[in-house]
């Protein structure tokens, strides 16, 4: 299929070579010209603009870093919404809020253009071994269109309804995940305080009651899982400010929806007090520097 990529950062470069190597023609855009090429190198074909890149395609993609840039690109005068012909199927990857969703999704409705929201979950390893979840909001004929698509690009796809239950599906995991990763965080810093070992409580807490992904997949600590962040002095799979973004789009979401979060507010705040430590670039599972008291650890 003749495919239009905008937006090729960290998730949106792999996922973009991911649909070249698996036969598609791909049209890839970035503001970014080292971006593009890297794409490139991977067998997709560079394209002026991104309006030049969706000029001809039969589905467009894009993975942007916030609702503005969506809304921007979609609706402007000059915007995608314009350029692509009635029946193109457009899927944003983006994690934006959800009203924003909803609202290009209207707007391509009255285009006659299919529009899904899909964001994504598996940080950048899931999105350059193909192993992503897609989480999507849109009508279902649409979805089924996009679904073979989205199969090059993720090994999880899931269909959460109406347009903007991707978004909303995306930032309710990402809180759990938030709120989840600090409970783990603070039974490890409890457990040094009492002179119990990392490699104990894992193997306790890993079969007990307190299993939870944040331990046995995502472990804070070095040593029990080896694929951790941890084990890398937290080097990033997702960014304690990626995690910050989608926290506050969760608390926008609830206030507007009025829906009792405390503990994600109070996970919002501690990943503001992280990221305003300087450490808005490491492993949102660093968070436990800052429960010890060392975020600059």
């Amino acid at each position: 299929m003749r495919i239009a990529f905008v937006g090729l950062g960290n998730m949106g470069g792999p996922m973009a070579a991911n649909l070249a190597k698996a036969g598609h023609h791909v049209s890839a855009y970035d503001m970014s010209k080292a971006a593009i090429e890297r794409v490139v190198g991977s067998g997709a074909h560079a394209a002026a603009s991104a309006t030049a890149a969706a000029a001809d395609a039969e589905v467009v993609v894009t993975m942007l870093p916030a609702g503005q840039h969506v809304r921007e690109i979609y609706l402007a005068g000059e915007g995608l919404l314009k350029t692509v012909k009635p029946g193109t199927l457009c899927i944003d990857s983006s994690t934006i809020d959800v009203t924003t969703a909803r609202d290009v999704y209207a707007a391509a409705k009255a285009a006659r253009v299919d529009f899904l929201d899909a964001p994504v979950s598996g940080g950048v390893g899931g999105a350059a071994a193909g192993t992503l979840t897609f989480m999507v909001g849109g009508d279902t004929p649409a979805f089924d269109r996009a679904k073979p698509i989205l199969e090059k690009m993720g090994k999880n796809i899931f269909h959460a309804g109406g347009a903007g239950n991707g978004q909303a599906a995306k930032i309710c995991n990402n809180m759990l995940l938030a709120i989840s990763m600090i409970g783990t965080c603070e039974a490890f810093v409890l457990a040094e305080k009492l002179g119990l070992d990392h490699e104990t409580l894992f193997k306790i807490s890993s079969t007990a009651s307190g299993q939870c992904w944040s331990l046995t997949s995502y472990c804070p600590v070095p040593g029990p899982v080896p694929a951790s962040p941890a084990n890398r002095g937290y080097q990033p799979g997702f960014t304690a400010a990626m995690m910050l973004k989608d926290l506050k789009l969760a608390q926008a979401a609830a206030q507007t929806a009025g829906a009792a979060t405390p503990l994600g507010a109070q996970a919002t705040a501690l990943y503001s007090m992280f990221d305003a430590a300087g450490a808005g670039a490491r492993d949102f599972s660093g968070i436990i520097q800052l429960l010890r008291g060392q975020p600059q650890a």
